[in-house]
């Protein structure tokens, strides 16, 4: 069963470093000019926060996207309330590294 949790967690960070050799706009930057140390760091982090948001039973995370740059992160996707779009902010601002939240996701009712 650890070994199920363990690669749940570190197939997502194996994806976005092997995904962060391609020259993709992140805000005004492109990874390419990031170091891998930076990019890893952040794939990190979104790992956390996504691990965080399934692991609470209120939040449907998978409906959520997480993105990761420098610390921030951004939230888009669905929840039903506001009470659960406030929950997800509080637990990625939790997580260690985020420097800050750009909740995006949409209440859906």
């Amino acid at each position: 069963m650890k070994i199920t949790k363990l690669f749940a967690l570190l197939l997502p960070v194996a994806l976005i470093v092997g995904c962060a050799a391609t020259d993709t706009k992140s805000g005004t930057e492109t990874t390419a000019q990031r170091s891998t140390g930076e990019v890893i760091d952040d794939a990190v982090i979104t790992t956390k926060v996504k691990s965080a948001l399934l692991a609470d039973p209120d939040v449907n995370a998978f409906k959520i996207n997480v993105d990761t740059s420098q610390g921030k992160v951004v939230l888009k996707g669905e929840i039903k309330t506001l009470v659960l779009r406030k929950k997800a902010e509080s637990i990625a601002k939790e997580v260690n590294g985020v420097r800050s939240v750009d909740n995006q996701l949409v209440i859906t009712g």
